[in-house]
């Protein structure tokens, strides 16, 4: 379980456009990570083209923002292509950062319990510590309480 203040683990991962993106990299800048669990459905594009509309207003608080799925970088390329998201988008296929983050978990709908992403936000601070958290995230809103704080950092 990480907490605010802990190191944030660091990653390298297979990104939309055939790069790779990796955490300690992006540094000094703030980074917001977002884990979310599916591409193209409606509760995930609505925080993507949030985060995607607030982007010059992160960009000018120093914060770089990196969502992460497990889903493949074809699915990123396509709902990027499709939304004209202007976020990174992280595929952790394998869920090793995932699980080191503590987002994949069980989950419930509809009575039946499943293996999934929990949707959390980190706020990373430009020495690599986790400044803020937010589990359980509802998307209304979220994108513009991460911009504050990024800008408060």
């Amino acid at each position: 379980m990480l907490n605010e203040g802990d190191a944030a683990p660091d990653f390298t991962l297979p990104r939309d456009g055939g790069t790779t993106v990796m955490l300690s990299a992006l540094a000094p800048q703030k980074v917001v990570i977002y884990f979310y669990p599916k591409d193209d459905t409606p509760g995930c594009t609505t925080e993507a083209l949030d985060f995607t509309r607030l982007g010059p207003e992160f960009a000018a608080a120093g914060a770089v923002v990196v969502g992460v799925s497990k889903d493949s970088v074809k699915a990123h390329d396509k709902f990027c292509r499709k939304h004209a998201l202007g976020v990174i988008l992280a595929s952790d296929e394998e869920g090793d950062t995932c699980e080191r983050y503590g987002v994949w978990g069980e989950k419930s709908m509809y009575g039946k319990t499943y293996m999934g992403i929990e949707r959390t936000t980190f706020l990373i601070d430009g020495a690599g510590r986790i400044a803020r958290i937010w589990p359980k995230v509802k998307v209304p809103g979220h994108a513009e309480a991460v911009l504050a704080a990024a800008r408060a950092l």
